[in-house]
């Protein structure tokens, strides 16, 4: 009877050794075998999924190619300007009376300032006209009366009797905050040629400028190597924001020729503008 009281006790103790050997080991087995499934499962994933095929060296240098030539690059400044200029644009056409009963004709830009549709340009455009008449960007043409003069600066006022369907004002910069080198935009029509755009930079400021044929200096002026010709006189100069800081006024020109030579002239807006009522900076 002993005996066998002493063989239960060994098994009893046999079966509480495996017990805690069980539970010592039991999350590293887990952890094992869950780890062995994760491999198993990536290998089968692996053998029924079909590799990728490998791009060729020339099917890769055309997706580049595609890819390249989709990217839309930015717009120039000089784009961006005009596109927010161009509908502010006018053209002028001035009537005078010539020699012996003759009429001339006279060509020049202007740029709508405000809601009412006022227009600034050059005085020396419309100075003692028989007729103005005012295009807009549109087409719709009008007849327009100088309702304002600073001949000190050379600038006029425009009214027009017919605006168009849309009016969209120019917006109004300060001349004030520019420097000398920074981009400078000339928006006009030189030689009749409608809506022409010139880029350089200015040059100056606080120039004195005496028109050929007029006693009277202009003096504050702007000085720029953007491209101004016949026809570009009271159109705007711009910032690269496409804000007008300024009315062109003229060239300097050593020779008879009416040509740009590299030295225009606008008035500041924040001088030019005082004559339609827009507060200085």
């Amino acid at each position: 009877m002993a005996q066998d009281s002493d063989h239960a006790t060994l098994l009893e103790r046999l079966r509480l050794h495996l017990k805690r050997l069980w539970l010592k080991t039991r999350g590293p087995i887990q952890f094992s075998a869950g780890i062995l499934a994760a491999l198993l499962a990536l290998l089968l994933y692996n053998r029924m999924t079909p590799e990728p095929d490998l791009l060729t060296d020339k099917e890769l240098r055309e997706t580049v190619s595609d890819v390249m030539a989709s990217a839309t690059p930015p717009l120039a400044f000089s784009t961006r300007v005009y596109q927010i200029i161009q509908p502010s644009l006018v053209l002028i056409h001035s009537r005078f009376e010539g020699v012996n009963g003759e009429q001339d004709n006279g060509l020049g830009s202007g740029v709508v300032i405000n809601d009412r549709g006022d227009i600034l340009t050059s005085l020396h455009v419309v100075d003692g006209a028989t007729e103005v008449e005012i295009v807009y960007a549109d087409g719709t043409r009008s007849n327009g009366e100088v309702i304002v003069t600073q001949a000190e600066n050379d600038i006029a006022v425009l009214s027009s009797d017919s605006l168009p369907e849309v009016l969209i004002p120019a917006i109004l910069g300060n001349p004030n905050a520019l420097q000398v080198g920074d981009e400078a935009y000339v928006v006009g029509n030189p030689f009749g040629l409608y809506s022409s755009v010139s880029a350089g930079v200015i040059s100056g400021f606080g120039r004195t400028f005496e028109p050929e044929g007029r006693d009277q200096k202009l003096e504050n002026l702007i000085q720029v190597d953007a491209a101004v010709n016949p026809g570009n006189s009271g159109g705007p100069l711009l910032n690269r924001s496409g804000q007008v800081i300024g009315i062109v006024v003229g060239i300097v020109n050593p020779t008879e020729e009416d040509f740009f030579i590299g030295i225009g002239f606008a008035v500041p807006i924040n001088i030019a503008g005082g004559a339609a009522g827009v507060p200085p900076y």
